[in-house]
């Protein structure tokens, strides 16, 4: 008698569970508790709080490439870019491996990009996102270090 009763259990019992109705939960396998809950509650918390975190991003585009003196694209150049008015670099980034590297900063400032490489003169340039264009582009061609007579870098 309890084997027939466990097997009329084992048999009817998943048939219960295919009748039933869907839940609006995308997880099939989500337990009773969880899909009591009101529909698209934890969804729309879950949407609110990550979109209150995002932050715009900034509406000017700083993008150029490095080259050497033959022409050449330059990988791995540092550049570093703040604002005219302030001491401190914000701003901080590399050449990719064809010398190209891009940069958003807020409009409606005066910048100066400065390029660093190793052997080669540190240049700089002025950008102004005051004049309604919504990105620059530099194209900057780097001098080598000159030698003296005795070898010594300058």
């Amino acid at each position: 008698m309890r084997t027939l009763l466990l097997l009329l259990l084992l048999v009817l019992g998943p048939l219960r569970f295919v009748s039933a109705p869907q839940s609006a939960s995308s997880n099939p396998s989500a337990s009773p508790q969880q899909s009591q809950a009101p529909n698209g509650e934890a969804t729309q918390k879950k949407d609110s709080s990550s979109s209150s975190k995002k932050k715009p991003l900034p509406a000017f585009l700083i993008i150029g490439t490095i080259f050497n003196e033959k022409a050449l694209s330059l990988p791995g150049v540092r550049v570093r870019i703040r604002q005219s008015s302030e001491k401190r670099f914000r701003w901080d980034t590399y050449t990719n491996s064809r010398g190209e590297f891009a940069v958003r900063v807020p409009e409606g400032q005066d910048y100066e990009v400065l390029v660093q490489a190793k052997n080669f003169k540190d240049q700089s340039r002025r950008v102004s996102t005051k004049i309604g264009d919504v990105q620059a582009r530099l194209s900057i061609k780097l001098e080598p270090v000159t030698q003296d007579n005795t070898g010594a870098r300058q």
